[in-house]
């Protein structure tokens, strides 16, 4: 008895023991000694990083003395200059917006960013971001990525992600529709063939009256090639070893636009953005084939609307290229919590719909683009039917070796009639694989 006395004390003290152990490993766990983000239970200087119920939950703080530059389109800079002073207010950092175009953004984070003198937050198309995240230049989105999947639209989540890593902040989703003008056409066409006849009773070309334009480079002219079954890099649009741009799908879609040369006579290059948002600004244009970041330059001069593009000769509808937008973190920051806590906060539902309200960019946020302000809007809801048929930009960065080959070949065929199709596309596809490959 005493024997089995004494082994009974034995095994109880071993299980102390290792009660011990298991409990002060889990104090280490809960300490966090991990190397991510700081957070604290504090309610001051952080931001919600679960749901939007109010449930108490850990924070992310900013580093003391952070202050953060954010580049901004011209458009956008009024609107950003208001949510800086909002997250200032709110979070106690500063913020500089400096005016940078859209397109000249992921270039100038490549050569500014590892010297330290590119903005801690930034716009980027999602067809930019592959080029970025293999250059090392974004951080992920990890601390508010739980939120960010289930708040945004799963389009915008996708076009944020690259290699299976969520990276963007979703901000706007766009595509471009037909904006017509009401004096000039009370209904909007439904098909090319009614555009033509309608520019055949129109066109003025010496009094600058034209009845139709659009910009001949890829983002806009894809149509000819989407709506006949093409394609750029596979029928997804993922994979550049399947070149379509030279198929029969294209090849029919290209044709068909070297059809349409009499509703335009103008060349190519002749029609830029400034030229055709003056002539519909002036009343000279009857339809513009824009997106909803023009919605401001027209709202004061033109009684207009937005509808679809009209469809295609087969009947299907037109398909169009639409494009996400969101904010994204500068790796070279030396304020990455801040910069994180920034683009989480200028991407929230209250922020888009402001968003919306002064500058006409379609949310990215579920219940944002569910507010009534969004849905009973006549303009805005075009653009909304136009993007149900619209397709992604290809978010691979062998996409920047296609735009000017393709360009140049929109232009040849739309300059010269006589022009062959099908040797300018095989010629443009020789061209873009040599580009690839030179990369």
């Amino acid at each position: 008895m005493r024997k089995k006395t004494r082994l009974d004390r034995k095994t109880r003290g071993l299980v102390l023991v290792l009660l011990c152990i298991v409990m002060a490993a889990a104090m280490t766990a809960c300490s966090g000694t991990s190397n991510g983000p700081e957070v604290s239970n504090k309610n001051s200087n952080g931001v919600a990083g679960g749901n939007e119920q109010g449930a108490e939950e850990e924070e992310l703080v900013p580093e003391e003395g952070a202050k953060l530059v954010v580049w901004e389109s011209k458009e956008q800079v009024d609107y950003m200059k208001k949510i800086g002073k909002a997250f200032e207010e709110k979070y106690g950092v500063p913020v500089a917006v400096e005016e940078l175009a859209g397109g000249e953004q992921g270039a100038r984070l490549a050569t500014d960013g590892p010297s330290k003198l590119a903005a801690d937050i930034l716009t980027l198309p999602h067809d930019q971001i592959g080029q970025a995240v293999k250059a090392g230049l974004l951080l992920p989105n990890d601390a508010f990525e739980e939120e960010t999947r289930a708040a945004m639209v799963e389009a915008a989540i996708q076009a944020s992600t690259y290699d299976g890593v969520l990276y963007g902040y979703p901000k706007s989703v766009e595509t471009y529709a037909m904006f017509y003008n009401k004096d000039l056409l009370p209904e909007a066409p439904e098909t090319w063939e009614e555009v033509a006849a309608f520019a055949k009773t129109y066109n003025a070309p010496g009094q600058n009256k034209y009845a139709i334009m659009w910009e001949f480079v890829g983002y806009y002219t894809y149509p000819f090639i989407g709506s006949f079954d093409g394609y750029i890099f596979g029928k997804d649009n993922t994979d550049p070893s399947d070149m379509g741009l030279n198929g029969e799908g294209t090849v029919e879609g290209f044709e068909f636009l070297q059809s349409l040369r009499p509703i335009l006579p103008m060349d190519a290059a002749d029609v830029t953005y400034d030229v055709k948002t003056q002539l519909f600004q002036e009343g000279k244009l009857a339809m513009n084939i824009d997106g909803p970041w023009s919605v401001g330059a027209f709202k004061d001069d033109v009684n207009f609307g937005v509808a679809v593009l009209p469809k295609a000769p087969n009947g299907n509808p037109t398909t169009s290229f639409s494009g996400v937008k969101s904010y994204y973190v500068n790796s070279y920051t030396n304020y990455p919590v801040a910069a994180r806590l920034f683009a989480h906060f200028a991407s929230s539902k209250e922020n888009q719909l402001k968003n919306y309200e002064q500058t006409g960019a379609i949310p990215a946020h579920k219940e944002a683009g569910e507010d009534p302000m969004i849905k009973n809007d006549p303009i805005i809801s075009g653009f909304f039917e136009q993007f149900k048929h619209s397709v992604p930009m290809p978010a691979l960065s062998e996409i920047n070796a296609v735009w000017d080959p393709l360009r140049a070949a929109f232009m040849t065929i739309w300059d010269n009639p006589s022009a062959d199709v099908k040797q300018t596309l095989d010629q443009t596809v020789a061209t873009i694989k040599a580009g690839m490959q030179s990369k």
